[in-house]
């Protein structure tokens, strides 16, 4: 069976780009060639700067034939519906046969398909999906109707064999498919004749082109490990500048800069995040001064003196670059030292949303709110309010206008050279956080206060201005915050009833109707903000194992905007299904519940008196009622100590006695008080079950 080698090779595709395409590539051509009739057997594309390639295993020499009957109108139709089936099977009259059918005689068509060879079919497809290929911008050139990223030189398709290769007949906007690719631009630039995939690439790498973008990005990363290690040096990580910088070149070369002895000493993060947004170099750190001294570059070729005039032009540009930030630093340094005043004035000029104002009235909320927040998180109220106050400050500075990225850790420097407490620096550079799921969550207390008033503040704000989420669309990043908000208060380990009516959503949802009542803005319902949060905690306890029952049978008890709470009820009633006895007690409470929810709609009453004990009739029923009453106080306890594990051990200790009751006992007893008795008993277990979690939530 022949296997499928197609290079589209072009002008430099951005690296952002590059992992979709060759995605792309893939998805387009083998859906095409399945829909065609040609199986396969495997696939994998590759990108690079200059090339998108496919490889197709096991494609079969053509596609199979294929008969299909039609079913046509009646024998005595009007004689326009036969000839419209005709038409539709491109048959005449004599091909059609008649035949009995429930209806009478019906006209039938088969319709038979020969099989296609595959070049024919690989060139239809190839065709289709360059035409339509999903660049997310794309452009033409020349005389041409033709679209692609950057302009498309030239199409290498060939099937090969056990006989050989052969090329796929195909021709596009001038392009003649052929069997040549192309080394690297500069270090190998002639054509090059290829004959099979493992041919390509083997022919590419003498050529100076490394075909697969993850063995590109592991050279890079080994041997600038390995250069500065050997110079008792620091390689800072950086994944996706790993991931761009091996989309920019074909044959990586790594070189180790110096930066000039003028920078040295601005903020680690002002030199790493100019130096990758500007120049795409990666940090390297002296350890022994911990300051970032050095740069890896990354060349696309091999140069005669080794990388010296790369590297020279390199740091002449990056001192140019390093020249601007040190400027913006040294006078941000400057309106810090007197308190920031301009900057906190500025914000008022800074709109964060029309109908919630601008960052100076977020930032009143957010200070209002921080010491609200500062007793409950164990943080001292004057510092929270001072250091919301200074939060934001850096937003209107020199250095975040140029690098937004780092808002808040330019803030936490200009908050220490302004002589703040510590406490408000650190809140400066955390109020944000986390941002992603890696991100490390505030610690402090002052700074949870504030962070958490940062998330309030944004959730509720959006909710009143009736801004929500919608399917896949969060313009705002409402769920960034919300789960924000559930991160800091579990690895906190936080006790906040968060909607109670005096809570912190409250008091932000009064803040927030303040300012739209006195501009005269309808205020949005947003008693649901709890329930969204609560479905960000799905997820967020989905990730770590929770059964998505387990969570729902805990959402329901009192208490849930207590996350602390309800995650430790959670992760017991977890602990307790994993068990044999769990499984088979939710098992005894559904048929308890099941019992007991028929027969009080059958009798129209319920059965809530305490049951009698000296009403037993059987040694089962008395050994329940003692296990009942043993494990009551254990539970209790239990519960009231918010020591859910010991409850859901005491229930769990409750299966044998219920087990064997319902296995020696008639529940619908023809005494009628021994049965109301019984069911009186069936009350008093699902009560003490449904004090520790809804069980009805649980699936069995």
């Amino acid at each position: 069976m022949p296997d499928l080698l197609i290079e589209l090779f072009s002008e430099e595709i951005p690296a952002r780009m590059q992992s979709r395409a060759a995605d792309d590539l893939k998805r387009l051509m083998t859906e095409g060639l399945v829909e065609a009739g040609l199986t396969y057997e495997s696939a994998a594309a590759f990108a690079t700067p200059r090339r998108l390639a496919l490889t197709v295993q096991g494609l079969p020499d053509k596609s199979p034939a294929s008969v299909e009957e039609r079913k046509g109108p009646r024998a005595d139709a009007p004689e326009k519906a036969l000839e419209g089936f005709l038409r539709s099977t491109g048959l005449s009259k004599d091909d059609l046969e008649i035949r009995d059918d429930k209806k009478g005689q019906v006209y039938f068509a088969t319709l038979r398909k020969d099989g296609r060879d595959a070049p024919e079919i690989i060139a239809e497809v190839l065709e289709s999906t360059i035409r339509n290929f999903p660049w997310p911008k794309s452009m033409r050139w020349g005389a041409g109707a033709l679209r692609w990223v950057r302009p498309l030189h030239s199409i290498l398709a060939i099937l090969s064999d056990e006989a050989g290769a052969s090329v796929v007949p195909f021709e596009i906007e001038g392009i003649t498919a052929s069997d040549i690719s192309f080394g690297h631009r500069f270090m190998a630039p002639d054509p090059i004749k290829v004959t099979a995939f493992d041919d390509y690439e083997g022919k590419l790498a003498a050529a100076h082109v490394t075909l697969r973008t993850d063995a590109r990005a592991d050279a890079i990363w080994h041997d600038a490990e390995q250069l500065t290690f050997a110079k008792g040096l620091e390689l800072v990580e950086d994944a996706a500048l790993l991931r761009e910088v091996a989309g920019l070149v074909e044959c990586p070369v790594v070189l180790l800069g110096d930066i000039g002895a003028d920078y040295l000493d601005m903020p680690p993060e002002v030199l790493q995040t100019s130096m990758r947004e500007h120049q795409k170099f990666f940090s390297v750190r002296n350890p022994k001064t911990g300051r970032i001294e050095h740069y890896i570059t990354v060349a696309n070729r091999e140069t005669a003196d080794n990388g010296a005039t790369i590297l020279a032009g390199n740091s002449k540009v990056l001192a140019a670059r390093l020249a601007d930030a040190k400027f913006f630093w040294e006078n941000d340094l400057r309106v810090a030292k007197d308190g920031m005043a301009p900057w906190r004035e500025a914000l008022g000029t800074v709109t964060f949303h029309r109908k919630l104002g601008s960052e100076a009235d977020r930032v009143a909320r957010i200070s209002q709110l921080s010491s609200e927040l500062a007793p409950m998180v164990g943080a001292d109220a004057e510092l929270a309010q001072q250091a919301a106050e200074f939060a934001k400050a850096d937003l209107t500075s020199e250095m975040v206008y140029e690098f937004p990225e780092l808002q808040g850790v330019m803030g936490k420097y200009y908050a220490q050279h302004a002589k703040l407490p510590d406490v408000v620096a650190e809140a400066s550079e955390t109020h944000r956080a986390p941002l992603g799921p890696s991100d490390d969550v505030p610690t402090e207390p002052t700074a949870i206060a504030v962070a958490l008033a940062e998330k309030i503040d944004m959730l509720s704000g959006f909710w009143a201005i009736d801004e929500k989420p919608t399917g896949s669309k969060d313009p705002f990043a409402l769920r960034r915050a919300a789960l924000g908000i559930i991160r800091i208060v579990l690895e906190n380990d936080i006790r906040i009833a968060l909607n109670e009516a005096d809570g912190p959503f409250a008091k932000a949802r009064d803040l927030i109707g303040k300012k739209q009542n006195d501009d005269g803005e309808a205020f949005a319902d947003t008693n649901d903000v709890m329930s969204f949060i609560h479905d960000r905690l799905k997820v967020y306890l989905r990730d770590q194992g929770i059964r998505h029952d387990v969570i729902d049978a805990c959402l329901a008890m009192p208490g849930a905007d207590d996350l602390v709470l309800l995650v430790n009820r959670a992760k017991a009633l977890q602990s307790l299904l994993s068990s044999d006895d769990g499984e088979n007690l939710v098992q005894a409470f559904k048929r308890t519940n099941n019992i007991l929810d028929a027969e009080e709609k059958k009798d129209g009453v319920s059965y809530e008196l305490d049951p009698d004990p000296k009403l037993a009739t059987n040694d089962s029923e008395t050994a329940l009622f003692a296990a009942l009453d043993t494990a009551s106080p254990s539970i209790n306890g239990a519960m009231k100590a918010e020591d859910f594990a010991a409850a859901m051990s005491a229930m769990a200790k409750l299966r044998g006695p219920l087990d064997a009751f319902f296995e020696a006992t008639k529940i619908n007893d023809d005494n009628a008080i021994i049965r109301r008795n019984r069911l009186c008993i069936l009350n008093r277990i699902r009560v003490m079950f449904g004090g520790v979690a809804n069980f009805t939530k649980v699936e069995g």
